[in-house]
């Protein structure tokens, strides 16, 4: 789960290094930026974006992408870090928020056919590669066209089998984008004046002063050109199938992802979580921060239970989900959170949180307010249980990392020392984001239902390829 962001305008390459402060929550492995101005200009590297980009003098140019890292394929070294560049044809320069499943065998297609080898382990740059293939295929010599661009991105989605929000800058021409068949990943299109932009979520482009345009939809291409003229094409139509997790944890509260508000949605979560939470009746209801905070306000007010905020977050520490390793996630959890022992002692607390992956936080949490002097301690739960892996960007790829995956409620609510544990139903997660709107979701890290073909090979393939990464990060 990676931000992006790519702009058409003045100051290009500054705005598109606002854009991703905005959109640090999304990744906090890496950052990059590419501007053009007569050259491609890439700078990228491990860290966040205020740490790889002290120096925030931006080339000149009306052409920038951007990109903050969240690792699930690779290692997170600097040579994984996004945009990837090609010099032809026409020179090109690409960032994508997602995963491709199909990586193993794409990667190998590419060497056999075309003695092409990749100088990482990001897909990012194995779809880069793809299409500027198949744009190369078309353009022999000739000058770009929308036609070619939409003839082009049509062989990456018979090609590429995965989730994929991508924008290309193309050197001298403008930017494209593109969002995989079942728009499993986020991207929208804002605009001011005759600048535009793409990004992962609405907020960046109110950070901007860019009005939002709505969605780049499933299976659509958009292109941008130099002069602001904006063509867009609707490729395929298959069943929308939106990340749900976006609303449950990555996407910030203040944005709007194909028009639902996440903020809203997460009201809703806590609402219909509170029918499940009656029979406990805590004296307080306290959520985990951050992403918990509005369904704890909403569940609060249903349950007509006071709402405190009984656990301090700093700032400075980074999110624990998207941390590369078990290790420092439990370290983390008492630098990141304290407990405010006044409003917690001698009482029956009900704690709630997003998720439950591992139980590893979770656990680290309960102990907490414990210590602070709490009666009970209660666990509610916005999601249902997590139980498979999910192959379209987020970093929970084996079924071994779920402990809901071999264990029950019960069993759970043991395992982190909770004296109840509550999990929100599928249906009203489903329901309760979805409000009065259309959107279908992917839920595949809850029900096993992937969008796209994954057959058990490719899941097989998938864990060994993650327990061999996870080896090497312990040494």
């Amino acid at each position: 789960m990676c931000g992006i962001v790519g702009l058409v305008g003045e100051d290009a390459g500054y705005s598109v290094y606002e854009a991703l402060v905005a959109l640090q929550h999304r990744g906090q492995d890496a950052a990059g930026i590419c501007t053009y101005d007569g050259r491609l200009r890439l700078k990228k590297g491990v860290g966040l974006v205020s740490e790889v980009f002290r120096d925030t003098q931006f080339p000149s140019g009306v052409l920038a992408i951007g990109h903050v890292r969240y690792p699930t394929i690779g290692l997170g070294a600097s040579h994984d870090a996004q945009p990837f560049i090609v010099p032809a044809p026409f020179g090109i320069a690409l960032a994508h928020n997602g995963n491709i499943v199909n990586y193993t065998e794409l990667r190998g297609e590419l060497w056999r056919r075309y003695k092409h080898i990749l100088n990482s382990d990001c897909d990012a740059e194995l779809l880069l590669a793809v299409f500027a293939e198949e744009l190369a295929a078309r353009c022999q010599g000739k000058a770009l066209s929308f036609d070619t661009l939409c003839e082009a991105v049509s062989s990456v989605f018979s090609r590429v089998n995965g989730s994929y929000s991508a924008v290309a800058l193309i050197a001298g021409q403008g930017l494209v984008a593109f969002r995989d068949p079942h728009g499993i990943k986020p991207l929208s299109l804002g605009r001011c004046g005759k600048r535009f932009a793409f990004v992962s979520e609405s907020v960046a482009l109110d950070v901007l002063g860019f009005e939002e345009l709505g969605d780049v939809a499933p299976g659509e291409v958009v292109f941008v050109d130099v002069t602001g003229r904006v063509r867009r094409r609707r490729l395929q139509q298959e069943r929308h199938a939106l990340c749900i997790f976006e609303f449950v944890y990555f996407a910030r509260p203040d944005s709007v992802i194909d028009g639902i508000s996440v903020y809203e949605a997460r009201l809703r979560l806590g609402e219909r979580l509170a029918e499940r939470c009656r029979h406990l009746r805590p004296d307080v209801v306290v959520p985990v921060p951050d992403t918990a905070r509005a369904a704890a306000v909403s569940l609060a007010a249903k349950l007509a239970v006071p709402y405190r905020e009984g656990l301090i977050k700093n700032r400075y520490i980074g999110r624990t989900f998207i941390m590369p390793s078990d290790a420092q996630r439990r370290q983390s959890v008492r630098v990141k959170l304290n407990p405010i022992k006044h409003e917690l002692h001698g009482r029956r607390v009900l704690l709630v949180d997003d998720s439950i992956v591992r139980g590893t936080t979770s656990r680290a949490i309960v102990d907490l307010v414990r210590s602070a002097g709490a009666k009970e301690v209660f666990f509610a739960i916005t999601a249902p249980p997590l139980r498979y892996p999910c192959v379209y960007g987020i970093d929970m790829q084996t079924r071994g990392e779920f402990i809901a995956a071999t264990h029950s409620e019960e069993s759970i609510a043991k395992i982190i020392g909770a004296d109840a544990l509550v999990y929100q139903t599928l249906t009203d997660l489903v329901d309760g984001v979805r409000g009065q709107s259309d959107v279908t979701f992917c839920c595949a890290c809850f029900d096993g239902k992937y969008p796209t073909h994954v057959d058990k090979e490719t899941l097989r393939r998938i864990e060994a390829e993650r327990r061999r990464v996870q080896l090497r990060l312990i040494r």
